[in-house]
């Protein structure tokens, strides 16, 4: 009797190039085949030319298949013309420029596309469980109790500004050793540490998983401090928080783009720039603040 042939579901631009995105992706994934979505055997198909961290990332899962998706392809202006192998299509291209993704729930935003009711997926499915499954962590040569702060993001848009991340240094100086991924100011030679990017997805998650704290504007690392259950400070200047951290229950988030967030995934002209820097005023012109509420989440 001849053997069924396993549907197919081609994935495009599954799910961006950022490391943030993909983790999010992944895991909105792994719960549609869960809940068991008629999604068959997902094939997701990734633009070339990704970093070595989201290369390692998407060895973790093994649950669908990877494929590269051509540039030719990159966007909806262009028919997939592969598509004829496949039983369904979901194409997700140019997700970051779309206005109901830049305003909800990421995680929502990738459910909804992948065929489910966001409203009915458990807060618990929603967070990074398939990515903390597939971990082996090791401890990094840094000291115990260590306060990880990363300054710089993906998009540039949201990278602290320099002095913002000066006083943050000054103002934890003496509440435990710190480390951060930007340099050390003038006076602070010795008693922080700096430390690059990593370059691994597994020293990346080692670093975060031993830190005592995580404070960052990079979402990334907010993604992988909930995966590792470690406490995280977040810092939210173009975005509303709970679209990126409403499901993870050791995430405390600093808004900083009022009433009404911006939704900037990129800058087009200078005023973003200007606007996304002048968020940052209010809250962190007096970082006072920081060691009587921050630090007490890990005390």
């Amino acid at each position: 009797m001849a053997t069924a042939k396993l549907k197919t579901t081609a994935i495009l631009n599954g799910f961006g190039r950022t490391l943030g995105d993909n983790i999010i992706g992944l895991q909105a994934l792994e719960t549609a085949i869960h809940l068991g979505t008629d999604l068959g055997s997902p094939i997701l198909y990734r633009l070339p030319g990704l970093s070595p961290v989201i290369e390692d990332l998407f060895k973790l899962a093994d649950f669908a298949e990877i494929r590269d998706l051509p540039w030719a392809y990159s966007t909806r202006d262009t028919v997939f013309e592969l598509g004829s192998s496949h039983e369904r299509i979901i194409d997700i291209r140019d997700f970051a420029l779309d206005k109901s993704f830049q305003r909800a729930s990421m995680i929502d935003y990738f459910l909804g596309h992948l065929g489910l009711d966001p409203n009915l997926v458990p807060a618990g499915m929603k967070r990074n469980k398939w990515l903390s499954r597939r971990l082996t962590l090791t401890k990094p040569g840094l000291p115990d109790g260590f306060i990880l702060i990363c300054p710089t993001s993906g998009y540039d848009l949201r990278s602290m500004p320099k002095e913002i991340h000066e006083a943050l240094l000054w103002q934890l100086e003496g509440h435990g050793p710190l480390v951060t991924q930007g340099s050390i100011p003038k006076g602070l030679e010795g008693r922080a540490i700096s430390r690059p990017k990593e370059n691994s997805l597994e020293d990346l998650c080692n670093l975060i998983a031993h830190a005592r704290l995580v404070i960052s504007t990079d979402t990334a690392m907010v993604h992988l401090a909930d995966a590792v259950e470690v406490p995280c400070l977040a810092f939210f200047p173009t975005h509303d928080p709970t679209w990126r951290i409403r499901d993870y229950p050791l995430c405390t988030a600093v808004p900083l783009a009022g009433a009404e967030p911006l939704g900037l995934e990129f800058a087009r002209t200078p005023d973003d720039w200007a606007t996304a820097r002048r968020a940052w005023s209010p809250v962190c012109k007096d970082l006072s603040w920081l060691t009587a509420n921050a630090l007490r989440t890990v005390a």
